[in-house]
């Protein structure tokens, strides 16, 4: 089962075993307020609140025990969430290091006195404009020395569509790791 719909089934669960416990909590005050005329209506009274009082105690275990399926499914869920999010983080973070190593090498191309393309140079300049003409400077000293190289853009794969991240979706849908017991509601009488 999903998380997200283990998620919501325990939830509704909660929801009529707080109900019951309600409605069984109201039939014990009743009775606790009704004055017993004689001792047979007083061992009634007495017999009533104690089943009555009971099923409140099961209720409220059963209750305990959504709970603690529930909140076992949030620790899931947040695993889940945060693994994705460091994954975004770690692809982000590896992306921006692969742009430095494509600015670095054009700076080296270019200080090095090889044709770069246009949009490379580009690249360089909104890099940083101090890198750009360092190069620039460099290569023009260069010129002079050797033939210059040329090269192909290291920026053509950029166009391609990258696919979104969605953690809420991959927590949502991801498998419950947790024991979920059947769902029970005791039966008020």
């Amino acid at each position: 089962m999903k998380i997200s719909e283990a998620q919501k089934k325990y939830r509704q669960q909660r929801q009529a075993l707080i109900n019951q416990r309600k409605q069984l909590v109201k039939k014990r005050d009743e009775l606790q307020k009704r004055v017993p005329a004689s001792e047979e209506e007083k061992a009634y009274f007495s017999e009533a609140a104690a089943t009555l009082e009971l099923s409140i105690k099961e209720v409220s275990q059963k209750f305990d025990e959504n709970q603690t399926v529930l909140d076992q499914l949030a620790e899931q869920h947040a695993a889940v969430w945060n693994g994705e999010v460091s994954k975004q983080q770690k692809d982000a973070l590896q992306d921006a290091a692969m742009e430095v190593g494509k600015i670095m090498t054009v700076f080296r191309r270019i200080s090095s006195g090889a044709i770069v393309p246009a949009k490379d140079e580009q690249k360089l300049m909104e890099y940083s404009m101090e890198m750009y003409k360092a190069a620039k400077n460099l290569a023009a000293m260069r010129l002079m020395e050797e033939k210059r190289k040329k090269y192909d853009s290291l920026w053509e794969d950029e166009d391609k569509i990258e696919e979104e991240y969605d953690p809420q979706g991959k927590a949502d849908n991801a498998e419950a790791a947790v024991d979920l017991p059947e769902i029970e509601i005791p039966e008020i009488e």
